[in-house]
């Protein structure tokens, strides 16, 4: 029964996952933590950590731990699959779309209305998932220091490598 579920829940967060990766965390862990009751906070955040110390997009790192989370290498594909189809589809309209009429003043005001939306559901699932992401004064450290080297543009792989090396010799 899980691998429908994967699918339904994958093929909803790449249908509506508008923005692309990180613009998808927020319906990610509203399906698969609050929703589906697949992971735990502590557990999507692991993923997303790990995730994000790898190349490529995150979405597809994500559909495939939680597939693999919930039912193996059978619901990673499945989750992998459901994320990715509804992506293609629609950007196969719409880049047709958007590229005929980007300069007429509604789909140019569209995309301006979306840009602010996003920003604000990272803001949110950001500050949502700080309970337990942040544990303890050495997480909160990481947590600013992380916001530093972003705010003088280290790599964000550099500032990940750098905390798993922190974490596997202080944090034990």
């Amino acid at each position: 029964m899980s691998l429908p579920a994967l699918a339904v829940s994958w093929l909803r967060i790449g249908a509506f996952g508008f923005g692309g990766g990180p613009a998808m965390i927020p319906l990610m862990q509203a399906e698969c933590v609050e929703g589906r009751g697949w992971l735990t906070d502590e557990q999507f955040l692991d993923g997303l950590a790990v995730g994000s110390a790898l190349p490529g997009p995150i979405a597809a790192k994500m559909s495939v731990y939680v597939g693999m989370e919930v039912a193996g290498l059978p619901g990673a594909a499945v989750s992998l699959v459901a994320l990715m189809v509804p992506g293609v589809a629609l950007m196969s309209i719409l880049a047709t779309v958007l590229l005929r009429y980007r300069n007429t003043p509604a789909v140019s005001g569209a995309m301006a209305a979306v840009q602010p939306v996003v920003i604000g559901l990272l803001a949110w699932t950001a500050i949502s998932l700080v309970p337990d992401g942040v544990r303890g004064i050495g997480g909160a450290v990481l947590a600013v220091g992380a916001l530093i080297a972003m705010a003088l543009k280290v790599h964000p792989a550099i500032v990940i490598v750098a905390a798993m090396g922190i974490g596997a010799v202080w944090m034990r």
